[in-house]
């Protein structure tokens, strides 16, 4: 599997996303360091623009996560999202970015090894879900253009050796 340190520098999703933005792979507009209080969240937010998504950056499986459509409403939710990310994860580090409405979930599915050779195998489209968490993956996606899946497989692929990724992986 992938060495410990891809591992954690790809867990922090804060880190993760920094590393994607310095390869060029287009990520979604965000926060760019670690987020510990909600005055710095709200800061981050106003110049992001609202609505945002506060997330956990060690989060998974949709614990620590919460919008935010307007100021008045920010530090209730992130409040909320944080004690609920210190109690799944024991870190309270968050991060913002812009909220996406009705977004479509593509995955690709990566192979690589420690030569820097990296394949992809392929999307699937994850957009059905509940509570952030997919209920359903469907491959390939309907709502992809073959163009499109090109373009995202090189990006995919792209986003794998930014990491220094090695293994079976999926870059969301």
């Amino acid at each position: 599997g992938p060495d410990a340190d891809i591992i954690a520098r790809l867990g922090n999703k804060q880190e993760a996303k920094n590393t994607m933005s310095r390869a060029g792979v287009p990520v979604i507009p965000g926060s760019h360091t670690p987020i510990r209080c909600a005055s710095e969240g709200k800061l981050e937010a106003e110049q992001i623009g609202y609505p945002v998504m506060i997330k956990a950056a060690l989060g998974g499986g949709g614990k620590g996560m919460r919008e935010a459509k307007n100021e008045a409403e920010f530090e209730q939710q992130f409040v909320t999202a944080q004690q609920e990310a210190l109690k799944a994860f024991g870190d309270g580090t968050m991060y913002i970015e812009k909220l996406i409405l009705h977004p479509r979930h593509i995955e690709f599915q990566i192979l690589a090894d420690h030569y820097g050779n990296v394949v992809h195998l392929g999307e699937r489209d994850c957009s059905i879900q509940r509570n952030h968490q997919k209920l359903i993956e469907e491959a390939p996606s309907i709502g992809v253009s073959d163009r499109l899946r090109k373009k995202m497989g090189e990006v995919a692929v792209r986003a794998a050796k930014a990491a220094g990724y090695e293994n079976a992986g999926t870059i969301e």
